[in-house]
């Protein structure tokens, strides 16, 4: 029982000490201004500047999209695999600057286009700066295409051809698909 006090101070004193340095790190406080952790500041950089790369390159996925003659929207809903249901994803508050944000579903956008006739092409667009999908997010797909939501799901990443960043989208089926499939 002591060793674990010894090491529960030991840790409270070392966000103190880390709390002190305020210039390397920022305090994290409850609502009554209690200290329950501490944040890096080069960590919060990085946090920053990749939120802002990567919904810069979201963007330039949906205008992409609509050059070349699709309908493109913010698709809004999740998909719970346990319960094999789609529902509207939860919205995001940001206490900072005070913003909700709408952008949480699974995936990024639904893409429409006239094929032919009264059919149309419904592709759902999953934007990665990386170019790769977590296992839920494989497992969501799958589900999505199993119950025939998409036609078709788009992994959009980025390459660098020559100074300029363009858009290359990978087809699930053809990443994952044999990799991938359950059945």
């Amino acid at each position: 029982m002591d060793k674990v006090k010894k090491e529960h101070e030991k840790k409270i004193l070392d966000l103190h000490e880390k709390a002190i340095d305020s210039e390397n790190f920022e305090p994290k406080r409850d609502e009554h201004g209690i200290l329950i952790g501490v944040k890096s500041k080069s960590n919060i950089k990085r946090g920053r500047k990749s939120r802002s790369k990567g919904a810069a390159f979201e963007l330039k996925v949906r205008k992409d999209l609509e050059s070349k003659g699709r309908i493109v929207d913010k698709w809004t809903n999740n998909v719970d695999l346990e319960k094999g249901e789609i529902f509207g994803a939860k919205r995001k508050f940001n206490p900072y600057s005070k913003i909700m944000s709408i952008g949480t579903g699974f995936p990024d956008f639904i893409s429409i286009k006239h094929v032919m006739g009264e059919m149309y092409g419904v592709i759902g667009v999953e934007v990665k700066t990386n170019g790769t999908l977590s296992k839920i997010e494989k497992d969501k797909c799958w589900w999505y295409l199993q119950n025939k939501i998409f036609s078709q799901i788009w992994i959009a990443k980025p390459v660098k051809k020559g100074n300029r960043i363009e858009v290359e989208y990978d087809d699930f089926i053809e990443k994952y698909g044999k990799k991938y499939n359950k059945t």
